[in-house]
């Protein structure tokens, strides 16, 4: 059974085979996560996402990681160009970035808090959003071991860590 971990940090030092990025739909890497991608792994992963873009809202598409511990990079469209999200955008981009790993058959992912940043979405409904999502995939066969939650603030992680502890089975 796949496990769900919570990690407090930057995501672009994580031991996953894949790293989500809070994409827009254009996928060029400005701020937030997207920019911390872009400064820890090099130029070269936004010059690939922009050549696979534009794409609709809610979907992904993966590049390589650059010089990241990751193998991938999984650019989730989670706001268009207008820097606005909402649920259902979250959903949607958390969905089709766990079907980006479950084509690419790997064993772990790491998201952020999708929407948060540069969304100004709220952490306490994106973690219900995100980890239910996560959640209904894991319980059909996804074939991914683990799925990390990297939280760069306080608040994110306390947010993630309470929807967590609403589950049976997490600690």
């Amino acid at each position: 059974m796949a496990r769900i971990t919570l990690h407090k940090g930057d995501i672009t030092a994580v031991e996953a085979e894949a790293i989500v990025n809070a994409a827009n739909t254009a996928l060029w890497m400005g701020a937030g996560v997207a920019g911390a991608i872009k400064r820890a792994g090099g130029p070269e992963i936004e010059d690939e996402a922009v050549r696979r873009g534009p794409i609709p809202v809610g979907e992904a598409v993966v590049t390589g990681a650059g010089r990241l511990k990751a193998r991938f990079v999984i650019h989730a469209a989670v706001m268009g160009t207008d820097l606005a999200t909402d649920a259902d955008k979250i959903r949607s981009a958390t969905q089709n970035s766990l079907l980006r790993a479950k084509e690419l058959t790997l064993r772990s992912i790491a998201f952020p808090a999708l929407g948060t940043g540069v969304g100004s979405f709220s952490y306490s409904k994106a973690a219900e959003i995100m980890i239910n999502t996560v959640s209904e995939r894991l319980a059909r066969e996804s074939g991914l071991e683990e799925v990390l939650f990297v939280l760069y603030s306080d608040e994110a992680y306390k947010a993630f860590e309470e929807e967590l502890g609403k589950r049976d089975g997490y600690s």
